[in-house]
């Protein structure tokens, strides 16, 4: 190889070594010069924001005085508005003469149930009308037991509760006692069996009775009430009748909780992100709220008022707090006159919880009843004997009298006549016969965002379980489900409860005075509630039926319960946590910038920050603006606000930025309430809105904000 030529040093002239000096002291000086005026300008921001926090603590006492007061203002109000609202309604109600008792008054509970008990007309209608009224009275009941404080009336109330669903559910097997006893004189001229279906309030009857005993005879689709079977072909020609009893309400699912333990949750908590910077780390000075929040979960306590009644109506004692009450809540419910529920003796010793059910807890069929729900209420699929039928003859009629309905076996044991293998040296296995098919086509008073849990009841342990259900096919456009059981059993279909959580975004429109519009994005669902003063009404973005709901003003309140009820569920609970991820925050600040969002509803819109989760567990960042015109909110008419323990302020960042700051926005000041924060980018006519609005109407949208707490489950 060659060898490598060195490389000729290139010498710099003497010109060129003074030129590039000048450059290199050039640079440094530009350098210097950058270096000065980032120090001069962190100085000057820090005289700024130290005149401003000089500024915000001279007039702390000031808005937080003033903040006090409309909130002091407007908590009195709707104490005494509601504590007149329920004296109206308790008259109403005393003048209403529906059959219904007084659920207070246990005197005129125990009168209905000795009546009702004793009570047998043929009427059917009537009957039924009975059970609605008893209903009625169940669900009085079962609300007295969570608000009373009195632990002394808990134990009355339970007891009342229990008898009068043992009587309900005995009656709806008279019922269908008598239809079965007249099952020949309805014949189907077509099918030559008798079916019929009755349909009122709370309740959906449908009855079968094999007459004609057809060994082809495979099922039948009673179409008035979304409801079909399946009918084991060992069954065909047995004397044998049908019964579906569907019942809008769920007595079953509280009974468990009363005979069990809590479960634990499957998913544990995700905890938020754990950065926080420095400089947004206010003192923790939350026991300077100018106003004790309430908690999320609260409403104002009403005073209970008398009318006239017997001596032993038992009234629950409640007294008037301004910082907020704490409502006890008692589950409690039990079981009616079915051949598979405890008797009353037994559902008594159940309480407190042995410990052997705590064993099977971790048995993963069982259904978690704090993760999933019932909804559409509860089936109750049974194959009853068909009861002798009336032998008509010429001027008489002659009846053989049985005593009650009795169930069929099945699957049928060894021991019956009709067997299920013909092998006599084959152990008996009720297993081996065939399985009982039925399909439900969804009711239109619930909404199924995800497909539905089919649970079966096992009366036995007194708990959901998820096994035993087969060959689940679910039609989700012709909302309908089809599953087989290995017998005939009660079964429901289930929710998961939380399967909205946590929200994809919300935002709180106003719409005017004393109006506005709250959105939520649920992870399955958007839906909308427009407020008008203290009344409510639910827009639903998709879904089919709910036209009971839908488009109708009720109470906030009222709408919570039938929005739960119909499977519409945004509002959290004490275990919603414990399921799903959340942006974990303070929950006083919390609290506090809820009144405060609904102190200025009427002239401000509010909307979901995606730097909530970054800003630290004691503070909150939330979007904001003045919106005085109709229509969606323009993008770029949003502000970003931060709340903290002590100071809020509008920050410089928008929802665009690629990261998070704490700097305030240019020509904003520090304040120690959003409200006044907000103030500062207010028209006068949207500040003169604000003070204007009802406390109905701040009381509602209060009401709902803390309902929900989108700004931790966002």
């Amino acid at each position: 190889m060659p060898p490598k030529k060195k490389k000729k040093k290139v010498r710099m002239s003497k010109a060129e070594r003074l030129k590039k000096q000048q450059e290199e002291e050039e640079a440094a000086r530009l350098q210097a010069e950058i270096e000065e005026q980032e120090r001069l300008e962190r100085e000057r921001k820090l005289e700024e924001i130290q005149k401003l926090e000089e500024k915000a603590e001279q007039n702390r006492d000031f808005e937080l005085t003033e903040l006090r007061h409309l909130l002091e203002e407007n908590y009195s109000a709707i104490i005494r508005w509601k504590v007149d609202a329920a004296e109206k309604a308790e008259w109403e109600r005393y003048m209403l003469c529906d059959g219904v008792p007084d659920a207070k008054d246990q005197r005129a509970v125990n009168t209905f149930v000795t009546l009702w008990k004793d009570y047998s007309d043929t009427d059917i209608e009537e009957e039924l009308q009975l059970c609605n009224s008893a209903v009625k009275l169940i669900e009085a009941l079962d609300e007295l037991m969570k608000e009373a404080k009195d632990p002394e009336l808990v134990p009355k109330y339970h007891d009342a509760l229990i008898e009068v669903q043992e009587i309900l559910h005995a009656k709806h097997l008279f019922i269908a006692e008598k239809l079965l006893k007249g099952a020949s004189d309805n014949i189907d001229p077509d099918t030559r069996n008798m079916q019929t279906v009755s349909k009122h309030k709370n309740v959906t009857l449908c009855l079968w009775a094999n007459l004609f005993k057809n060994p082809s005879f495979t099922g039948f689709d009673f179409q008035e009430a979304g409801l079909s079977f399946k009918l084991p072909e060992e069954l065909a020609v047995s004397d044998i009748a049908v019964r579906i009893l569907h019942t809008h309400y769920d007595h079953l699912s509280i009974l468990s909780r009363l005979r069990h333990l809590p479960q634990k949750p499957i998913v544990e908590e995700i905890p938020p992100p754990a950065q926080q910077p420095e400089e947004t780390r206010d003192g923790d000075c939350t026991s300077e709220l100018p106003f004790t929040p309430r908690s999320p979960t609260s409403e104002p306590p009403v005073k209970s008022t008398s009318r006239p009644s017997s001596e032993e109506s038992v009234i629950p004692a409640q007294t008037e707090e301004l910082s907020g009450h704490i409502c006890s809540l008692v589950l409690s419910d039990g079981p009616t006159k079915d051949p598979s529920w405890p008797s009353l003796a037994q559902l008594n010793s159940l309480s407190p919880p042995v410990p052997e059910f705590e064993e099977k807890e971790d048995d993963t069929e069982v259904v978690n009843l704090v993760q999933y729900t019932t909804l559409g209420g509860v089936f109750y699929y049974d194959l009853l004997q068909l009861p002798p039928q009336p032998i008509r003859r010429k001027g008489y009629t002659i009846l053989q009298m049985v005593d009650g309905l009795k169930v069929f076996p099945y699957p049928i044991e060894r021991s019956n006549k009709k067997e299920c293998s013909d092998d006599p040296t084959e152990k008996p296995n009720k297993g081996a016969c065939s399985p009982v098919g039925v399909s439900i086509v969804l009711p239109e008073w619930v909404i199924f965002m995800e497909m539905p849990l089919v649970a079966r009841w096992d009366a036995a342990e007194g708990r959901w379980r998820k096994d035993g259900i087969i060959n689940v096919s679910y039609e989700e456009a012709e909302g309908k489900i089809s599953f087989e059981m290995e017998s005939f059993q009660i079964f429901a279909l289930m929710r998961n409860t939380f399967a909205n959580f946590p929200f994809r975004g919300w935002e709180l429109r106003p719409l005017g005075q004393n109006s506005a519009i709250y959105t939520v994005k649920g992870a399955l669902i958007q839906i909308s509630i427009t407020i008008e003063n203290s009344q409510c009404m639910l827009q639903v973005a998709q879904g089919r039926g709910l036209s009971h709901l839908v488009g109708k003003w009720m109470s906030g309140p009222a709408l919570q319960k039938a929005m739960a009820k119909a499977g519409i569920d945004i509002f959290v609970n004490e275990n919603t946590h414990k399921y799903v991820s959340i942006c974990k925050k303070n929950p006083r600040i919390e609290q506090f910038a809820y009144d405060q969002m609904a102190l200025y509803a009427s002239a401000c819109a509010f909307s979901w920050s995606k730097w909530n989760a970054t800003c630290g567990e004691d503070n909150l960042v939330l979007q904001g603006c003045e919106h005085l015109k109709a229509g969606p909110v323009p993008e770029d008419s949003w502000n970003i606000y931060f709340v903290g323990s002590q100071r809020s302020r509008q920050l410089e960042i928008t929802e665009n930025s690629e990261a998070f700051s704490t700097d305030h926005a240019a020509g904003s000041e520090f304040h120690s309430t959003l409200i006044h924060a907000l103030q500062d980018s207010m028209s006068p006519d949207g500040i003169a809105l604000v003070r204007k609005s009802h406390y109905c109407f701040v009381d509602t949208v209060q009401s709902l904000l803390s309902a929900t707490r989108p700004l931790v489950f966002s």
